[in-house]
C-alpha cells in the first residue's frame, strides 16, 4: 500500500518546494511527501535551494552542483535513497539523463510506480523521426505521466504514454507567496497606471529571444509620448551582447539590466510592472507567466509559450504575438502603456485565468494519478 510520495528534481528552488507542500496539504494524514534534491547547486538557475515546509527534504550531494557529479555516483546514491523509501510513488524528472532512466528502470523491476515529469511539447524544436523514436525508449519504464499543458500532453502521447495516464499542470506556482513577496496589492491596485514599467524575467540565453525584445521597446520607445523603462531581471551567456545593443540604440538610461534576482526581489518587480514580456522562440512552458498573474499583471507573450495555451486570451488579459514580429509586440506595448482603460480592464480578467497556475492545480494532477489506489484509512 502506499504510504509515501516521492518527488525527484536535481535542484530545488521555490517553485519545486511549493509543488510539494502543496501535495503534502492535499494529502495530510494520508500520506507523507518526500522531496530529493540531487545537488544543493545549479549551473543553469542561481535561486538559493530552499528548505522543505510540510514535507521532507532530502539532498544527495551538498555543495555541488548536479553538473558536477558523475552519472554512476548519481545512479547509485539515487537508487540507495529511494529504495529507503519502500511504500511510494516516485515521481522523475530528467527522463534523458542515463542515472534517471537506470532509477527508472531498477524501481520497476521492484514493482514500484514509476511517473515522470516532462515540460517539452513537441513544436519546442525541429523534430526527427529516428530520434523521436529513439526518445520513446526513454519513456518506457514510466507507467504515467504529468505535463505542462494541452500541447505537452499531446507529445508525451506521441511518445507512447496513453492519454488516460497523462496529467496535466506540472508547471505550477504558488500565487500566495508571490503575493505576499510582493508587497503589494495586485493589479489595478497598488502603483498607479502611470507609475509601471515593463518587465523581462528570464534567462539572458538565445531562445529567449530578448534581442527581438530590445527592438521591440526601441520601436515602441520612438512613437511613445512618455516611454516607460524596461527592466530585465536576469542572467546569463548573452549579458554582455545583449548591453552592447542597448548602447547602440542609444537606451543605456531606458533599459535597465538589475542582474539575476532571488524571487523575493522579481516579485518586487513584478508588483510594480505594466506588463510581462515574453517573447521567446523556445519555450516549454513559461512559469513566470504565472508568477506575473498572481498579481494580476497582463502579459505580452509569444505564441511558442506554453502558458498561453491555458493562461492566456488574446486580447482578454494580455496578447499573444509571433516571436519574430517586435513591431507588434511594440504595437501592444503602446496600447497598455496609453491605453489605462484597457490596462485595468484587462489586468482585472486575469483572476479568470491566474488560478490555472496555482500550485493546487499540481496537487490534483498528483492525486488522479495516484488515487486508483486507495489511500491509507485514518
Amino acid at each position: 500500500m502506499v504510504k509515501e510520495l516521492v518527488f525527484v528534481w536535481e535542484n530545488f528552488g521555490p517553485i519545486h518546494a511549493d509543488r510539494c507542500e502543496a501535495v503534502a496539504r492535499y494529502f495530510a494524514g494520508k500520506l507523507s511527501v518526500i522531496g530529493i534534491e540531487l545537488a544543493s547547486k545549479s549551473e543553469v538557475y542561481e535561486w538559493e535551494s530552499v528548505p522543505g515546509v510540510g514535507f521532507v527534504k532530502e539532498t544527495l550531494f551538498q555543495g555541488r552542483s548536479i553538473e558536477a557529479v558523475g552519472v554512476w555516483p548519481r545512479l547509485f546514491r539515487t537508487l540507495k535513497v529511494c529504495f529507503r523509501h519502500r511504500s511510494a510513488v516516485f515521481f522523475l524528472c530528467h527522463y534523458e539523463h542515463p542515472a534517471t532512466f537506470l532509477t527508472a528502470i531498477a524501481l520497476r523491476i521492484c514493482g514500484k510506480r514509476v511517473i515522470v515529469m516532462n515540460i517539452s511539447k513537441y513544436d519546442d524544436n525541429k523534430r526527427i523521426l529516428l530520434r523521436e523514436i529513439g526518445k520513446s525508449v526513454f519513456y518506457l519504464p514510466y507507467c504515467a505521466a504529468i505535463a505542462s499543458g494541452d500541447r505537452g500532453r499531446d507529445y508525451l502521447r506521441f511518445l507512447g504514454i496513453p492519454e488516460q495516464k497523462i496529467a496535466i499542470n506540472y508547471n505550477a506556482v504558488s500565487l500566495g507567496r508571490i503575493r505576499r513577496l510582493a508587497a503589494v496589492p495586485p493589479a489595478p491596485d497598488g502603483p498607479a497606471h502611470s507609475e509601471r514599467h515593463f518587465t523581462i524575467v528570464a534567462r539572458l540565453v538565445p531562445k529567449k529571444n530578448l534581442f527581438v525584445a530590445i527592438e521591440a521597446y526601441w520601436i515602441y520607445r520612438r512613437g511613445a509620448r512618455a516611454a516607460r523603462p524596461l527592466y530585465i531581471c536576469g542572467s546569463g551567456e548573452l549579458e554582455s551582447a545583449l548591453k552592447r545593443r542597448v548602447q547602440e540604440l542609444g537606451l543605456v538610461e531606458d533599459i535597465i539590466f538589475t542582474g539575476f534576482l532571488q524571487t523575493e526581489e522579481t516579485c518586487r518587480y513584478l508588483g510594480k510592472t505594466l506588463a510581462l514580456l515574453l517573447p521567446s522562440i523556445e519555450e516549454q512552458y513559461g512559469n513566470v507567466v504565472i508568477e506575473a498573474q498572481a498579481l494580476n499583471i497582463p502579459v505580452i507573450v509569444s505564441e511558442n509559450c506554453g502558458a498561453r495555451d491555458r493562461l492566456v486570451r488574446n486580447g482578454v488579459n494580455g496578447f499573444v504575438v509571433e516571436p519574430d514580429n517586435p513591431e507588434g509586440m511594440a504595437f501592444f506595448m503602446s496600447m497598455l502603456s496609453e491605453d489605462e482603460a484597457l490596462w485595468t480592464r484587462m489586468a482585472n480578467a486575469v483572476p479568470r485565468f491566474s488560478p490555472g497556475g496555482d500550485v493546487g492545480q499540481f496537487a490534483e494532477a498528483v492525486a488522479s494519478l495516484v488515487q486508483p489506489e486507495p489511500l491509507p484509512s485514518d
